[in-house]
């Protein structure tokens, strides 16, 4: 034994190695990303409009010789121009010869092309390729025909990173490739691409991804990975992906690992920072009820259970924000990404709250945002925040701080007192009392009919409709009325007034109204110009609300205030909350 051992002991590890050697090693980790990207056009999801095009243009055989494909980050702009540059190179014994989007298995060419080492299929990352002699590569390459494919396609990423002089070297072989040669671009920020390209491509803007279609494809690919999961944990990972695949899966590998292929609604939140919804609308009903207590009880719960004080600031306002669409909206605008029960709970919130109120707190969440993302303690920010909140949530509104300044008598609503105006409704009350004009002065008219304006104010208002505002300016202070009737009109002219404004008057009134007007100047004292008496009419409408107590008191608390005009305002219900 000894011998034997001694004898084939190194023969025995000589062969222990070779045979380790020449076992297969195990395939690395594919991410789901990189596993489940789409190789046909059927495979995209949220792209229908995209896809219905180009099955059309290849149907017709109009295919461009260029495309830009733009969108958010991991929607699909890469894998697009992958699969595109796939159909038109698609070639299977037994199909015509020619590019199409109807791609029955691998064929010929696929392989190599979803694998990114085709020879005539040429990807370029502009982000490290952005000079001139990159272009003049491809250019130079563009003069020859594919080595095996029947098309040879460019496929440049992230294109806006090219520079200006390489843009420009591009230019003429864009507009006039060979008929072998198509270009696929992709960017996310299409902005920054000149305007000299875009001209020379189809443009296809890939959408985000909605929610619903993005919870159904990880639930497929969860099912296909032998996990399971949560319907409400596949809808958290969808919003959180914000419409972007790659994003969404990224989030669902991650999920999966940590669960141990069990993807919960809880997991997921703990994974990612996120707070029960069912929570948040809890926190939000106490801030905008003004329980402070109970609101930093549960802000120190969400805490505690994992959630990070800046995202729980961002929840609320998502709240704030469905909220306030279920508020003007209706159910209409909670959209498909909440369950039944969130929309009830939303919808009692919209119908309890007032619009003005929602607004509020919506600015606070979002200025609250900020501070607490820059603040040394993000905690003790946004702990300041949902207190600051909470102390203004019961906030009374402009006219119910009038009201309590004036005593007894009540400020009808519109009517807000701020530094420089006042804005009193249109139905006067005993606060607006004032010295009445006379209705030749004021009367309003709407617009002319056949007979003419009827009345002198409304000769001055039809300047006004007509846009002539010299004109109206010298009727209204330098035109004194001595009669009026149908087709002729007598006035007395004032200092300030031209010489020719009578016949001038009388010439625009004729081709104004169809008719022949007279206007003649006469001697006399006539009546106030109506400038004159609208601007002592509205002198004296102010010194009355001057004089009334709740005015006087809020002059009183707020000394430098100074009440300048009175400006009417139509009566409206919806705004009255």
């Amino acid at each position: 034994m000894a011998k034997k051992k001694s004898d084939g002991g190194e023969g025995t590890t000589a062969s222990s190695a070779a045979g380790e050697a020449i076992k297969p090693a195990a395939r690395p980790y594919v991410v789901l990303a990189r596993k489940y990207r789409p190789e046909t056009f059927d495979d995209l999801i949220g792209q229908k409009a995209m896809v219905q095009t180009l099955e059309n243009a290849f149907a017709a055989d109009r295919i461009a010789q260029g495309y830009m494909l733009t969108g958010v980050r991991g929607v699909g702009k890469t894998t697009t121009a992958r699969i595109l540059a796939r159909a038109l190179n698609y070639a299977k014994d037994g199909l015509p010869d020619r590019p199409t989007v109807t791609m029955d298995g691998y064929g010929q060419h696929c392989a190599e092309i979803i694998a990114s080492r085709h020879p005539d299929v040429v990807e370029m990352d502009a982000a490290s390729n952005t000079g001139v002699d990159n272009m003049r590569e491809i250019i130079e390459s563009a003069r020859y025909r594919p080595l095996v494919a029947r098309t040879k396609v460019f496929i440049i990423d992230e294109v806006h990173m090219l520079s200006k002089g390489a843009f420009n070297a591009l230019l003429k072989t864009l507009e006039e490739p060979p008929a072998h040669v198509k270009f696929i671009f992709a960017t996310t920020e299409i902005r920054k691409v000149p305007v000299t390209v875009l001209s020379r491509c189809q443009r296809f803007d890939l959408r985000r991804v909605e929610i619903p279609e993005l919870s159904r494809h990880f639930g497929k690919i969860a099912a296909a990975e032998g996990a399971t999961a949560e319907p409400e944990a596949l809808a958290l990972i969808a919003r959180a992906a914000e419409g972007s695949v790659r994003d969404g899966l990224s989030i669902l590998d991650q999920a999966i690992a940590m669960g141990s292929g069990a993807v919960t609604a809880t997991s997921v939140r703990a994974m990612l920072g996120l707070a029960d919804r069912s929570r948040i609308l809890d926190l939000l009903d106490d801030i905008v009820g003004g329980q402070t207590a109970s609101a930093l009880t549960r802000f120190a719960e969400l805490h505690l259970a994992g959630a990070e004080p800046v995202q729980v600031l961002a929840d609320l306002a998502d709240a704030v924000h469905v909220t306030t669409r279920m508020k003007v909206a209706g159910d209409a605008g909670a959209g498909e990404a909440l369950s039944s029960e969130e929309k009830r709970r939303t919808g009692a919130l919209a119908a309890s709250l007032a619009l003005t109120l929602l607004s509020r707190v919506w600015q606070m969440l979002l200025k609250g945002i900020e501070e607490a993302g820059r603040a040394g303690s993000p905690l003790a920010a946004a702990e300041m925040v949902l207190i600051r909140i909470c102390h203004t949530a019961d906030l009374p509104t402009p006219d119910e701080i009038i009201r309590t300044l004036g005593g007894a008598t009540p400020v009808p609503r519109g009517a807000i007192a701020r530094l420089g105006e006042v804005q009193a409704p249109a139905q006067r009350g005993p606060l607006n009392a004032a010295p009445a004009m006379p209705d030749a002065a004021i009367a309003p008219t709407a617009e002319p009919s056949d007979a003419g304006p009827a009345t002198f104010a409304a000769v001055v208002e039809l300047a006004g409709v007509r846009r002539d505002a010299k004109l109206k300016l010298h009727l209204e202070d330098h035109v004194s009325l001595l009669k009026f009737e149908a087709g002729r009109i007598e006035v007395a002219l004032l200092d300030g007034a031209p010489s020719g404004l009578a016949g001038e008057l009388g010439e625009k009134l004729s081709k104004w109204t169809g008719r022949r007007w007279v206007v003649s100047v006469g001697r006399g004292t006539g009546e106030r110009p109506i400038g004159e008496v609208r601007r002592a009419a509205e002198s004296a409408e102010l010194e009355t609300i001057k004089a009334h107590p709740a005015v006087v008191s809020v002059l009183a608390a707020f000394p430098e205030a100074e009440l300048k005009a009175v400006r009417q305002t139509r009566k409206s219900t919806a705004r009255s909350e």
